[in-house]
C-alpha cells in the first residue's frame, strides 16, 4: 500500500491552529495515531491509524477489527488519493476538497464575476467557513456572489434552488442568498447561473 503521505505535501489538511500534524504526534512518542481519510486526505471514509508496530499489531488483533475493517473498494480508493499526495500540485486540481481550500484568490474573483453577470447578482467580500471535521474553526474570507432573491423572498428561493436538477445549495446572510465560487468549477458556475434564473423564471 502506498506509505501515508508527508504532512507538508497534504497542504491546507491535517492540521488546524495549534493542532499537531500526525507526523508530529508519532515523532513525539504517541503509540497510535487515529485521523480521518476523508477528513485529513479528502478520499473516502475511512479510519487510519498509525504508529508504532506493536500497537498497530495489537489493533489488528483485536476481536473488533473485523467488525471496522475498511472493504476492499474504500480501501482501493483510499490507496488511490494517496498516491495522489506524491504529486502535491495534482492533488490540488484532483481532489475537490483541497482544490476549494487552496483555490488562487485571482481565480475564485473572475468566476464570482463570471456568476454575478451570469445572474444579475452582485460580487461581495465574504468568509466561509470549513466547518466539522478536520478544520472546525477555519474560516477562509473570498468573494461571493449576493443574488437578490426578488419578490419570493431568499428562503423560497434557496428552496427552490435545493430542489432543482442539478440541485444548487447557498447560504442566507442578512436575507440575501450567497453563491459561494469556492465550491463551483467553472463549468459548474454556469449551471449554477442556469440554475438561478430557472428558479427566479
Amino acid at each position: 500500500m502506498t506509505p501515508c503521505p508527508d504532512e507538508a505535501t497534504i497542504l491546507a489538511f491535517g492540521r488546524g491552529e495549534g493542532e499537531p500534524s500526525v507526523r508530529r504526534s508519532v515523532a513525539a512518542g504517541a503509540a497510535i495515531v487515529c485521523f480521518s481519510g476523508d477528513k485529513l486526505l479528502g478520499g473516502p471514509q475511512a479510519g487510519v491509524l498509525v504508529g508504532q508496530r506493536e500497537s498497530i499489531g495489537a489493533c489488528r488483533r483485536h476481536p473488533l477489527a473485523r467488525a471496522v475493517r475498511i472493504d476492499k473498494l474504500s480501501l482501493a480508493a483510499l490507496e488511490a488519493t494517496l498516491a495522489l499526495y506524491r504529486d502535491p500540485q495534482h492533488a490540488r486540481a484532483a481532489l475537490p476538497v483541497l482544490a476549494m481550500l487552496t483555490a488562487d484568490p485571482h481565480v475564485l474573483a473572475a468566476r464570482a464575476e463570471r456568476l454575478a453577470a451570469a445572474t444579475g447578482g452582485t460580487v461581495v467580500a465574504a468568509v466561509a467557513k470549513v466547518g466539522g471535521g478536520a478544520l472546525p474553526l477555519l474560516e477562509l474570507p473570498g468573494p461571493a456572489v449576493a443574488i437578490a432573491p426578488g419578490p419570493i423572498g431568499a428562503d423560497a428561493l434557496a428552496g427552490a434552488l435545493r430542489a432543482g436538477d442539478p440541485p444548487l445549495i447557498g447560504r442566507i446572510q442578512d436575507g440575501t442568498l450567497l453563491l459561494d465560487p469556492r465550491t463551483l468549477t467553472d463549468a459548474e458556475a454556469e449551471l449554477a447561473a442556469a440554475a438561478v434564473r430557472a428558479a427566479r423564471g
